[in-house]
């Protein structure tokens, strides 16, 4: 059988579910992490599922967030929280530490945090002149 998604790439349900918790590890840890942390709730369960969701379908696996919330429409859904370059960029820092502790094939791992750099920065919706950091 032919491996031919970048989710059976990076070794499915269970690889993506140590990467999301991995992910809110280092965001619920690092003083660096503070400010995307402030913008979610004090319980990161519901995050974290949604995230796996969402990342299921994103990398070819179980389209699981389309299942249960309808088409992601992510850039409407983080509207309500003021999202600068400041939090894009510790959202990926977040995610890269979690990326280098998988195990995967060098050049998929950055195909993959390109991509999620560019969907980090989709979601910026405060200029530089603008306030940032704080859930509206």
């Amino acid at each position: 059988m032919k491996i031919s998604t970048p989710y059976e790439m990076i070794g499915g349900k269970q690889t993506l579910l140590n990467l999301v918790d991995r992910f809110y590890f280092y965001m619920d840890t690092l003083p660096e992490a503070q400010g995307i942390r402030a913008i979610h709730q004090h319980n990161l369960a519901s995050a974290k599922d949604k995230l796996f969701k969402f990342l299921s379908g994103w990398l070819g696996g179980p389209n699981l967030f389309i299942k249960e919330f309808g088409h992601p429409m992510l850039r409407a859904r983080h509207l309500p929280f003021l999202i600068g370059e400041f939090e894009r960029d510790q959202w990926m820092l977040c995610m890269n530490k979690a990326l280098v502790e998988l195990a995967m094939d060098s050049q998929l791992k950055i195909n993959i945090q390109n991509a999620l750099q560019q969907l980090a920065t989709h979601m910026i919706n405060q200029g530089p002149d603008q306030e940032s950091g704080k859930a509206c």
